[in-house]
């Protein structure tokens, strides 16, 4: 009972990040917008909440700068492909590849520093229910945030006349131009929230989930993130099912290795993106499904009449 307690509370803290990422991200393609930078604002999240929670010795301020750092370098990445029109696909890559350099230069004096953890939740009585207390009554508030932030989301997007604008700008950005809507002004808010959200999983990484920092400490999660859009057809709340999927097979391999399976490490290391390129190419056989719930206008340019 014990360890399969153990294993549930190792699961949702690995599908946290992710899950909330891949929310972030989701907000993002709604509005029309690609942005491949993902990993690099959760590794400049990381690294920045890390620094900020070490010196200041408060998590909450940490993850705070991490949310402000996500969000600056999404600006960047929206100005260059919403104001200057280049290509989101090669600018997602060049942001990328800027936060792991930026990352590793600012995180190089912090490497082998013990982090500032931010704990559990406690609630008397519930806490210690068997089995199921600590995973859903002790876990971290991020943990709940990420589930409050899903539901909020999802709300949003098919309950509000926001959210209908949103999609509509995704869906067709000339109609909606048309029709008198700041295309470019929702798609910078949409860009914002969703760097927003992908430091705020780059703090959590260096706050909760392993409390240091380690160059490259995403490790691809802000990749995984991305398909987990894809495999969620744009849709909240098979987010939230994805994200906890590749949270366990990631923890599987862990406990696997634990157990001292006759596989190699380096094998059973792979089983995340593995899965995340087998669920890829079962989702693309399903072209009905994928060409119904894709923004019409994801990855494609806008300028306004002038």
């Amino acid at each position: 009972m014990g360890m399969l307690e153990a294993i549930l509370i190792t699961i949702a803290t690995a599908a946290t990040p992710l899950l909330i990422a891949a929310i972030g991200e989701l907000v993002v393609e709604r509005s029309g917008v690609l942005n491949l930078g993902v990993e690099g604002m959760m590794v400049m999240g990381a690294v920045t909440g890390f620094g900020v929670a070490l010196i200041s010795g408060s998590p909450w301020l940490g993850f705070l700068a991490a949310i402000l750092v996500g969000a600056l370098f999404s600006l960047l990445f929206a100005f260059l492909t919403l104001t200057l029109v280049t290509n989101q696909v090669a600018t997602g890559l060049a942001l990328t590849l800027l936060g792991l350099g930026v990352s590793g230069m600012l995180g190089e004096s912090f490497v082998g520093l013990p982090g500032v953890k931010l704990g559990s939740i406690y609630i008397p009585v519930l806490t210690d229910l068997p089995l199921v207390g600590k995973f859903l009554f002790g876990q971290d508030p991020i943990f709940y945030l990420s589930l409050l932030l899903t539901g909020s989301v999802g709300y949003f997007l098919f309950r509000t006349r926001a959210g209908l604008t949103l999609r509509s700008v995704g869906d067709n950005h000339a109609s909606a131009h048309a029709l008198g809507i700041n295309v470019i002004l929702i798609r910078y808010l949409a860009v914002m929230f969703g760097g927003a959200c992908a430091g705020l999983a780059g703090g959590y990484l260096s706050i909760v989930y392993t409390p240091q920092w380690v160059e490259n400490m995403t490790a691809g999660r802000g990749w995984i993130a991305l398909a987990l859009v894809v495999f969620a057809s744009w849709r909240p709340w098979r987010v939230l099912a994805g994200a906890y999927l590749f949270g366990a097979v990631t923890i599987g391999q862990l406990h696997a290795q634990a157990l001292g399976i006759g596989v190699p490490s380096q094998l059973l290391s792979s089983l995340p993106y593995l899965a995340t390129v087998v669920v890829l190419v079962l989702i693309s056989g399903n072209r009905r499904l994928t060409m119904v719930n894709t923004p019409a206008s994801l990855g494609r340019p806008f300028v306004p009449d002038r």
